[in-house]
């Protein structure tokens, strides 16, 4: 997850939705995903991504510095809903770089236990999506969220409850419905504590939401919660894509090592994921899904975990887009 700020004016999203349309996107979405089976596509160029820590508010400095950096694809710089012409010069700019936006965040618990707190979170959730839309990002991400009283992305033993599930299908439809997105789709990220905790968990949520604007978002070291997982994570991951890999939309880049039964996040190639199979999943998809950086402290850290994946790309011999 990566934390994004945003605004929470219901007035302006109302004004900004009704008058909000763009070009249609492809609706597999909309298909069920019964009975399917995974098909071998033309493989994709790599679009990769990450925070960068230049001090700009100038879209166009801000979309050469991720070019400088070797980034094709960003997260979407600050803005609010609201900002029509900021948003235009953001879509503007990063398209003459060919950066793609891969992702508005909302990180925001929609199953907050307090009924206000829940109602501002998924107004929140909802401006990000619009914003989302307006700038053309290829989706917006959250989790589901969690029953913990005191985290809002904490363990609970509810998390894996029909309350969950329920209240989680309800929240994504209210999102999606409120803007009714044509260039961007909705994804929660799959956590290893709460529903949708691996791919079989997100295909149930997926045709229980049954809209063309939801998606799917990998974070692939969310979900590896065990030895067994992690020790199996080629598996996992290949299970993942094969299950959903049609409407992934994009990814994040991360690594795991472990220690006794704990895990702790590393940066790409210090840890045991097995990137090679997640680069050919990635790359395999017949259009091409961002994989974003995140989670790591210093520029440093960043740059090592992007040219170990380069690296990796340019030995499997995967072009960049």
């Amino acid at each position: 997850m990566t934390k994004q700020i945003g605004n929470n004016n219901s007035h302006t999203r109302r004004s900004f939705l009704t008058g909000l349309g763009g070009m249609t996107w492809s609706v597999a979405a909309s298909m069920s995903v019964r009975g399917t089976t995974h098909r071998p596509a033309p493989r994709s160029k790599l679009r990769l991504g990450g925070p960068i820590f230049l001090k700009s508010d100038d879209p166009a400095e801000l979309a050469r510095a991720h070019r400088a950096l070797g980034y094709n694809a960003a997260y979407c710089p600050q803005a609010r809903v609201a900002e029509s012409e900021r948003i235009r010069a953001i879509a503007q700019a990063f398209a003459a770089e060919n950066v793609v936006i891969a992702e508005v965040g909302a990180w925001r618990n929609m199953l907050d236990a307090d009924a206000q707190k829940r109602r501002e979170n998924l107004d929140y959730v909802i401006e990000r999506l619009a914003l989302a839309e307006a700038v053309g990002a290829r989706n917006c991400v959250n989790i589901a969220g969690s029953f913990n009283p005191k985290q809002w992305d904490g363990p609970d033993a509810r998390n894996f409850s029909r309350e969950f599930f329920d209240a989680t299908v309800e929240n994504c439809r209210k999102v999606i419905d409120a803007v009714n997105p044509r260039r961007t789709k909705f994804t929660i990220e799959m956590m290893g504590w709460s529903l949708p905790d691996n791919a079989d968990a997100y295909l149930k949520l997926f045709n229980a939401v049954a809209r063309p604007g939801f998606g799917v978002h990998v974070d692939i070291c969310n979900i590896i919660n065990s030895p067994e997982r992690f020790y199996r994570n080629s598996e996992i991951i290949n299970e993942v894509f094969r299950k959903l890999g049609r409407w992934v939309c994009s990814c994040h880049a991360k690594d795991l090592h472990g220690k006794n039964v704990h895990f702790a996040e590393t940066i790409p190639g210090r840890g045991g994921i097995d990137y090679r199979a997640y680069l050919s999943n990635i790359t395999a998809l017949p259009f091409e899904a961002p994989l974003m950086l995140e989670h790591l402290s210093t520029p440093a850290e960043y740059e090592e975990g992007k040219l170990y994946i380069l690296k990796l790309a340019d030995e499997m011999k995967f072009g960049l887009a």
